[in-house]
């Protein structure tokens, strides 16, 4: 079974368009009348679960996930496309090769867009934190 993380929604199939988009993947299965919507796991094996709130986030993510891409200009522009911020408008971090921007989803979620350093995959070494 993939990993997963469950994010809070005010309106999960606004933000299940969104991460499906993002990662080219599509919703798996709904529950409880759109409580839950689960997604397909990505290509990391990451599956996101929206579970349906009433109130709106406040304050920062205590955790964040990160999406693993290709290319760092690419994704940055789909996410804003598709509702996203890039949390430090022109600013890529790096550490020893890897590069990742900070951005937020539609609903202020924070999350990264990650480039892994050249020569490694996601399974070969894990990436610094930030």
């Amino acid at each position: 079974m993939p990993a997963y993380i469950v994010l809070d929604s005010q309106d999960p199939p606004v933000l299940a368009d969104f991460y499906c988009k993002m990662q080219d993947v599509e919703v798996l299965v709904s529950y409880d009348d759109g409580r839950y919507t689960a997604l397909d796991a990505n290509r990391e094996g990451l599956m996101i679960v929206l579970q349906k709130v009433p109130e709106a986030k406040s304050g920062k993510n205590r955790a964040h996930f990160d999406l693993v891409v290709d290319d760092l200009e690419g994704p940055t522009q789909k996410a804003l496309d598709l509702g996203a911020t890039w949390r430090e408008p022109g600013k890529t971090h790096g550490l020893d090769g890897f590069q990742w921007r900070c951005m937020a989803d539609p609903e202020g979620n924070e999350f990264c867009l990650y480039l892994m350093a050249p020569g490694l995959n996601n399974d070969a070494v894990p990436p610094p934190p930030h």
